[in-house]
């Protein structure tokens, strides 16, 4: 099996403490992404949401697209009114060749509450709200199955899909069709172990964001049940290779069972502080390192 890297651009402007890199160009961001080894970016706040655009664009500095973020609202409108809403991000990821889409509920989200304490996020409340959510993404899932992606359903701090308990009951309560979005980042924050979901539901894995935890800062989160943004001011999250996830078990499970597709470095951090070109090649030296040695065949970049 065949993998390929991609970065998201986070590293480099945040999409939600947009004073984070707010003045870096996004062809700055491109460049650095390309030189650091990588073939795929996904979606910021900067990029331009027409293929006529971004496809030359990114064609420009040798990049593919390969997926972007769509926040659902699907607790609160059903998913025909969801398939509504999201119907240009869609077609925008299915015009430049991305094969998956990443689906978070976002209802209720504290991501982007600056101060809002990490224990203030939703929940879905009992079994019938659980298997009602589950019926609604599935309706969504199949629907951009028809548009030949896969939803990847990212578990995110701050919503209501966040712990391994959570993630295990959204897979038992959706169909096949739901994938599933790793997250080793969110997953050891949310304390979950990324190696033993990865066992648990590989089969389901479609896509992988690949950001390290740094344990100080992890610790200190924790305790002070700080907000997502107090956590990634903290520096709880870096590039793969500077903290403390073994990513090397992680992808060994993934091509076990036959992954075959993007990893990319999502490590959201102050650019001031972290200079995003330096942690690109960090991160990207680490995961083709560990994807060679699980047994991977790495896409060459350069």
């Amino acid at each position: 099996m065949t993998v390929r890297f991609g970065i998201n651009p986070i590293g480099w402007t945040n999409d939600c403490m947009r004073w984070l890199g707010d003045l870096i160009p996004l062809d700055v961001c491109l460049a650095e992404a390309r030189a650091a080894g990588f073939e795929g970016v996904e979606l910021g706040r900067k990029f331009p949401r027409r293929a006529s655009e971004l496809g030359p664009l990114l064609d420009r500095h040798g990049l593919k697209l390969v997926s972007g973020w769509y926040s659902a609202r699907l607790l609160e409108r059903d998913a025909k009114a969801e398939i509504t809403a999201m119907a240009d991000h869609l077609q925008l990821l299915k015009q430049l060749g991305a094969t998956v889409l990443v689906f978070a509920e976002t209802t209720g989200e504290i991501v982007n509450a600056v101060g809002a304490p990490a224990s203030s996020r939703p929940k879905i409340a009992g079994l019938e709200g659980w298997r009602k959510f589950g019926r609604s993404v599935t309706a969504v899932a199949d629907h951009i199955a028809e548009n030949g992606m896969r939803m990847a359903f990212h578990h995110h701090m701050g919503t209501v899909v966040q712990t391994a308990e959570e993630i295990d009951r959204l897979m038992e309560e959706s169909g096949g069709s739901v994938g599933l979005l790793l997250d080793t980042g969110h997953l050891t924050f949310a304390d979950g172990e990324p190696v033993e979901i990865a066992k648990r539901y590989a089969s389901r894995i479609v896509h992988v964001h690949c950001k390290d935890v740094r344990r100080y800062a992890l610790a200190s989160s924790r305790r002070l049940d700080a907000s997502f943004s107090e956590a990634v001011l903290a520096g709880i999250f870096t590039a793969p290779g500077d903290g403390i996830i073994d990513f090397a078990s992680v992808l060994k499970v993934l091509k076990t069972a036959g992954y075959s597709g993007w990893l990319v470095q999502e490590a959201e951090q102050d650019p001031s502080r972290a200079h995003p070109a330096l942690y690109a090649e960090l991160g990207y030296a680490e995961l083709t390192r560990r994807a060679k040695e699980a047994g991977f065949e790495v896409s060459k970049t350069r």
